[in-house]
């Protein structure tokens, strides 16, 4: 939410141009936090103007499908937030759960490496018996023993865009801080947005 109400700010103010986009001398673009990317992103007009109508409870806003340009992906792990872009446009943006103390999300320039809708962990997960039932719930099968007449069943992670090694974004439950094993979670409605915007290849930069 708060990057909404400081759009909403600009919006007031009448800050509603790329002309008045305060940039610094790295090609930062700056609405009282600072996102590094490749080149300078810029507010889409019809975006503010409308930003109250597009904004969920949850904190999500969504104008990609009106916006035509090359996505691209920040991530803020201090505000809890990812952004999507096109063409440097602020097109949309949902609240995450990113990695918990121990499982830290790293701070860095990367790219969508896959897309897998039905994806599953090979890690994390549960100890099911062959009914379904489960006996063990929220293990690492690279630690956690399995007990004799169950079988491993990863999470669940639809919507997986890979982003570095195991990391990637996917649906996932949101606690409202960083809880994840590393992975950027999202709600459902906003990581199945995501998904079908970006593609292999949509750079992700991840900011501290």
């Amino acid at each position: 939410m708060a990057m909404v109400f400081r759009l909403l700010l600009l919006l007031t103010l009448g800050l509603t141009s790329c002309a008045n986009v305060q940039t610094t001398s790295n090609n930062a673009f700056r609405y009282g936090h600072q996102f590094v990317t490749g080149d300078i992103p810029r507010i889409s007009r019809f975006l503010t103007e409308k930003i109250r109508n597009l904004t969920r409870n949850d904190g999500s806003f969504w104008n990609a499908d009106e916006i035509q340009g090359n996505p691209s992906v920040v991530i803020s792990l201090g505000e809890q937030m990812v952004y999507l872009f096109k063409n440097g446009y602020l097109v949309g943006g949902s609240p995450i759960s990113s990695g918990a103390e121990g499982y830290n999300t790293l701070p860095g320039r990367y790219r969508i490496l896959e897309k897998d809708i039905d994806h599953k962990s090979s890690i994390y997960g549960d100890y099911e018996d062959f009914a379904g039932n489960v006996i063990r719930q929220n293990i690492d099968n690279r630690k956690d023993p399995r007990p004799p007449g169950t079988r491993f069943e990863g999470a669940k992670m639809y919507y997986f865009m890979r982003v570095y090694r195991g990391v990637g974004m996917h649906q996932g439950y949101l606690p409202g801080y960083a809880a994840s094993h590393g992975c950027i979670r999202l709600p459902g409605h906003m990581a199945e947005k995501f998904y079908h915007e970006v593609r292999v290849g949509t750079p992700v930069d991840i900011n501290p």
